[in-house]
C-alpha cells in the first residue's frame, strides 16, 4: 500500500509542475480600466484564442520605432489573437472625458518594468481599419516610469486623458519589460 501511494504522490508531484511550469511560461498582464479588448474576449465566446489567454499580448518592445507591425498592434503582432487587430467587431467602449483618471493593470507574472506608457488616436483616425502608428498622436500622453521594479499582481495609477477628443477613440498601452526584449500590449476602445 506504501508503496503505491509513493508512485501516485511522485506522479502527482510531476503532473503538477508541469502545469505550474505552462501556466507560468503563458501569464503575464492586461489592463482593466479602461477595459482592453483582451479582457473583452476574456469575457466573452467566439473570441478565439485570446479568450483564454487575455494575458499574452506580448511582442518586441521599443514602441513607436519598432514593436508589432502597423496594423496588428493590438494583437502585439501575434497572429493567434488576430481577433483583437478586427476593427469589425462591435467592441464595448469605456466612457472617459478629458482628465483624471484611474489607469488599472492586472498582471499574472508581474516582470519588472520600466515603464507603462498611453498613446491615443488622433481625431479623425479611420476606425474601419486595423490600428497604425499614423492613427495615433506621436507621443504618448502619459508616460508611467517603474524604473525596473516589479508591479503587484494588480496595480493601478492615476494620469490624464487629454482633452479635445470627441467620439470613440482608442488608447494603446504599452507596458515595457525591464529585463526582456518584448513588452505587452493593449487596446482599449473608449467614448468621449
Amino acid at each position: 500500500m506504501r508503496k503505491k501511494m509513493g508512485v501516485v504522490a511522485i506522479g502527482l508531484g510531476v503532473i503538477g509542475a508541469s502545469v505550474l511550469a505552462t501556466g507560468s511560461a503563458s501569464s503575464h498582464g492586461y489592463t482593466e480600466a479602461p477595459i482592453s479588448r483582451q479582457k473583452v474576449c476574456a469575457n466573452a465566446k467566439d473570441c478565439g484564442a485570446i479568450q483564454w489567454e487575455p494575458q499574452s499580448v506580448e511582442g518586441p518592445k521599443g514602441f513607436p520605432a519598432s514593436g508589432p507591425p502597423d496594423g496588428k498592434l493590438c494583437s502585439g503582432g501575434n497572429s493567434r489573437f488576430a481577433e483583437l487587430d478586427d476593427p469589425g467587431r462591435n467592441w464595448p467602449a469605456t466612457r472617459v472625458s478629458g482628465g483624471s483618471y484611474t489607469f488599472r493593470w492586472k498582471f499574472t507574472a508581474p516582470h519588472r518594468t520600466t515603464d507603462f506608457k498611453y498613446f491615443i488616436t488622433k481625431n479623425g483616425w479611420n476606425r474601419n481599419s486595423p490600428l497604425t502608428r499614423a492613427d495615433l498622436d506621436s507621443q504618448p500622453f502619459l508616460t508611467v516610469p517603474y524604473n525596473g521594479q516589479q508591479p503587484p499582481f494588480e496595480y493601478s495609477h492615476e494620469g490624464t486623458i487629454p482633452s479635445g477628443k470627441t467620439g470613440k477613440h482608442i488608447i494603446f498601452a504599452v507596458w515595457t519589460v525591464h529585463d526582456t526584449a518584448n513588452a505587452f500590449y493593449a487596446c482599449s476602445d473608449v467614448e468621449f
